[in-house]
């Protein structure tokens, strides 16, 4: 095999993703359109939840993560990844061990979400967690694979 072989560089990126249409909270996720993607950064490419019938949130300590957001509409709806490889950020010092499932967390200000490694001696935890971690090397951006 030749350096050269593109698959000496392991990249599953949005392998199998697929999107669904929510409506936003418009609390955590809000609409701005002076912003890439239709909000700020610091919602962009986070871990949601739901808050309500079709409607997501950002994640918080503990929620089920239903998928990353990735655009927010000037009618208050959001383009979701909800299945396949995605990458999302690790909570405030998160565990992040390979293989386990994920739930929601915060960051070190507590800002909303995030994700680490579901609690398995926490039994309200075991019924959100989802997906697996594939990659934890870069915490900012953990490669996680939600089926």
């Amino acid at each position: 095999m030749a350096l050269s072989d593109p698959r000496n560089a392991v990249n599953n990126a949005e392998s199998g993703a697929r999107r669904k249409t929510y409506k936003i909270d418009n609390s955590t996720i809000t609409y701005d359109s002076t912003k890439a993607n239709g909000a700020a950064t610091t919602m962009i490419g986070k871990a949601v939840t739901f808050s309500a019938a079709d409607t997501v949130a950002l994640a918080a300590d503990g929620d089920a993560v239903i998928g990353k957001l990735i655009l927010v509409e000037s009618d208050n709806k959001a383009d979701v990844q909800v299945s396949g490889v995605m990458t999302l950020p690790g909570g405030n010092g998160a565990a992040l061990t390979l293989g386990k499932k994920i739930v929601g967390a915060l960051n070190a200000s507590a800002e909303k979400g995030y994700i680490r490694e579901v609690a398995t001696a926490t039994a309200a935890e075991l019924g959100k967690a989802r997906g697996w971690i594939e990659n934890a090397g870069t915490t900012t951006a953990v490669v996680i694979d939600l089926g």
